[in-house]
């Protein structure tokens, strides 16, 4: 009987080792080179994967992440999931070894880390039968634009007479409309906006009585949009039922299922 036992709890313990993955990248945002293993690992050195890791998705069990090898230093406990930055949890570039957590294993909260967003497991399962299912629409999802600041040295005029007010307006309003007549299309509007902003400074300086200028540091700022898609949404059709799901990369015409229509690779 306990023989049998040990067989059975043994037998467990393998089956969860071999369903249990986490894969590292070396870049955020689960960019660049990347590193795979179903096992524990007391040295990643061995592997070329040491002080590497910026990012990481993590599969069905928690991972214990080391930043020395042998499981030393400070460790952090990972739930299934995908964090796309180890920095946010001050381990970027600093994982040297790995474990899997044992299912029974009591961890206190304190050592797991932030939580991080659920990663649905499309691995197919052992003789599971598997279909196509027809794409019916894909939109992109561009993520939120970064804020750009930088610092210009810009010339500061000191007038002894003061501005040309009257001379600031008509100049707007030449310079609105040359930029107006050089506009066409869908940048017509923008060009009346810098032609009247250009006209205006020039119209400003008209009338002036001398004067001197100085330098200053000004600060300025910009969005940058982002040119790459953040993921994509994707509307699938199998067996007469619409499922949506999220995609790191854009599909073809078709999506691998399951017989209950679940995404599978």
């Amino acid at each position: 009987m306990k023989i049998a036992t040990l067989a059975a709890a043994a037998a467990a313990t393998f089956a969860m080792q071999a369903a249990a993955q986490v894969t590292f990248y070396e870049h955020e945002g689960f960019q660049g080179r990347s590193f795979t293993s179903a096992r524990s690992l007391e040295n990643l050195d061995r592997y070329g994967f040491n002080d590497r890791a910026s990012s990481v998705v993590v599969v069905r069990s928690r991972w214990e992440v080391c930043e020395n090898a042998r499981f030393g230093g400070r460790c952090v406990v990972l739930r299934p999931g995908r964090y796309s930055s180890l920095g946010a949890m001050g381990l970027n570039d600093r994982v040297s070894s790995m474990r899997i957590v044992g299912r029974d294993a009591r961890v206190k909260d304190d050592r797991y880390a932030p939580p991080a967003p659920a990663f649905y497991d499309t691995t197919r399962r052992r003789d599971e039968r598997l279909f196509q299912a027809d794409v019916t629409s894909v939109r992109a999802i561009v993520g939120p634009g970064e804020q750009r600041c930088w610092v210009e040295r810009e010339q500061v005029s000191q007038e002894r007479g003061g501005t040309n007010v009257p001379g600031a307006v008509i100049g707007a309003l030449i310079g609105g409309v040359l930029g107006h007549q050089v506009g066409s299309g869908r940048g017509n509007d923008a060009a009346t906006a810098g032609g009247a902003v250009v006209g205006g400074l020039v119209g400003a300086n008209v009338g002036r009585d001398g004067g001197s200028s100085t330098s200053q540091n000004v600060e300025r700022c910009s969005t940058a949009q982002s040119a790459r898609p953040d993921h994509w949404d994707v509307t699938y059709v199998f067996r007469g039922q619409e499922h949506r799901i999220q995609t790191t990369a854009p599909p073809g015409r078709t999506i691998t299922v399951n017989a209950e229509g679940e995404p599978r690779v």
